[in-house]
């Protein structure tokens, strides 16, 4: 073997202790830049439904039903809702029969459901809405959460109502 020069590198202690901390810190350094960045870009909501990265966390999404006396209240409080961006969506039913009790005696009205796809968060919110722009003296307003879902649907739901 002419012309083919062996050499063995001995390395001083101090570079091969510098290459191993280098190395071993090197994750660390990562994991620290990416916490820095997510404080700097602000707090994340876990289990936020608007974003694609983490899974969709039971109830942080509800689905809420207000009765309505006529179609023009309900579309006029959806409209409202949807601007307020305190809902994502508002499906208005017509001709849904109720049957309550009310001041002592069993009632039977001819009325409009809302169904109301919203961030829990926004519930009490909502709830502050409807009592104050609603014509009943006593406004129906329940909500339940979500369990699961589409997950795109619900993603949308998440970026169409803020936190």
């Amino acid at each position: 073997m002419t012309g083919l020069v062996t050499r063995r590198a001995r390395l001083s202690p101090q570079v091969l202790a510098l290459a191993l901390v280098t190395v071993s810190t090197v994750p660390l350094l990562q994991a620290l830049g990416r916490r820095l960045l997510s404080m700097a870009s602000g707090p994340r909501d876990p289990g936020d439904p608007g974003d694609p990265d983490v899974p969709y966390v039971p109830g942080s999404l509800s689905a809420a039903f207000v009765t309505c006396p006529n179609e023009t209240v309900a579309k006029e409080l959806g409209r409202a809702m949807v601007e307020k961006r305190l809902a994502a969506c508002v499906n208005i039913l017509p001709h849904v029969t109720s049957i309550y009790t009310w001041k002592g005696k069993v009632e039977e009205d001819s009325e409009v459901l809302m169904m109301i796809k919203t961030r829990s968060s926004k519930i009490p919110a909502l709830a502050e809405f409807v009592r104050s722009a609603h014509p009943y003296e006593v406004p129906e307003l329940v909500a339940l959460p979500v369990a699961q879902g589409n997950p795109p649907y619900l993603r949308w739901v998440g970026d169409s109502v803020p936190p």
